[in-house]
């Protein structure tokens, strides 16, 4: 067999720094995402839940536009849950997410039994680094006999921050029971095992998740960082490319590459120092 070329074991040597890192781990897994979004876990920011709904002005689909309508709903009735909850949801994705953490949290004390609310406060609560609380809140959320995969991979992802490795992929491996193939939870495991260092394992799991025609671009950046990972970087830039447009396509390939040089460049950092910026950056917040 081949030896490995020094390039090669510099890389595998880099690689194992990096993520036995547990300021890296901390910020890696808290990416982990897959391709959930505004709507993962609480349902769509135009869903009714009351009978006042109806007469609420129409939601537009901008999150920035949704925080104006949300807030100025919010503010003029806070008991109100459904207005607390789109106004938490378009808060998280317009970056806001200490502030949705705080609207949620308020609306869960109002509404203790609300599933959708607590859904979304131990979503926001992960978005923060509260790793604990939010698996405490979002195993209130739903029950055994009524499982909901989309908890069920958030759930999975708190206990990857929390390094819980194994417990983690036992979450995937139920929300996969109830969605086979799912490419958003896949793609949640397949960075997983990237944390773990597991990178072949982790390839597998990402090209499943790939391979679904429902999987979004986010997904194909997992799969070509962790290629990339393994020192296949022509393959990971082919990846990273894949049908997109010329200009994503171009932004995409930038991207891993600034990644990867991030990494190598923490090989040559003094012992003690650490890169601040995770390779799985790729994986962009939701």
């Amino acid at each position: 067999m081949r030896r490995p070329s020094s390039h090669s074991r510099s890389l595998a040597g880099s690689l194992a720094r990096f993520l036995s890192s547990a300021a890296v781990t901390a910020v890696l897994a808290a990416g982990l995402g897959g391709c959930q979004t505004m709507s993962d876990i609480t349902g769509s920011l135009t869903s009714s839940s009351s009978s006042s709904s109806s007469k609420a002005p129409a939601v537009p689909e901008d999150p920035r536009r949704a925080v104006e309508v949300y807030g100025e709903r919010y503010r003029a009735n806070p008991k109100d849950a459904e207005a607390a909850l789109g106004y938490g949801q378009a808060l998280r994705a317009t970056g806001q997410r200490a502030q949705a953490a705080a609207v949620l949290e308020q609306a869960t004390i109002a509404h203790s039994g609300n599933k959708a609310l607590l859904a979304a406060y131990g979503r926001a609560l992960a978005d923060n680094g509260n790793s604990q609380a939010a698996f405490d809140v979002l195993s209130r959320a739903h029950s055994p006999a009524n499982p909901d995969w989309r908890i069920l991979s958030v759930q999975g992802t708190t206990l990857d921050k929390m390094a819980k490795h194994e417990e983690a992929r036992r979450y995937y491996a139920t929300a996969l029971k109830i969605v086979p193939e799912e490419p958003s939870v896949l793609s949640n495991l397949g960075l997983s095992y990237m944390l773990t260092r597991e990178l072949p394992q982790a390839e597998e799991t990402l090209r499943r998740a790939h391979s679904n025609p429902r999987a979004d671009g986010r997904v194909r950046q997992n799969l070509a960082l962790v290629v990339g990972l393994q020192g296949r970087f022509a393959e990971a830039e082919t990846i990273a490319k894949g049908d997109l447009p010329a200009d994503e396509a171009t932004a995409n390939v930038a991207y891993l590459r600034e990644m990867l040089s991030r990494k190598d460049k923490d090989n040559s950092r003094p012992p003690g120092k650490q890169a601040t910026v995770p390779v799985a950056a790729l994986n962009r917040p939701d």
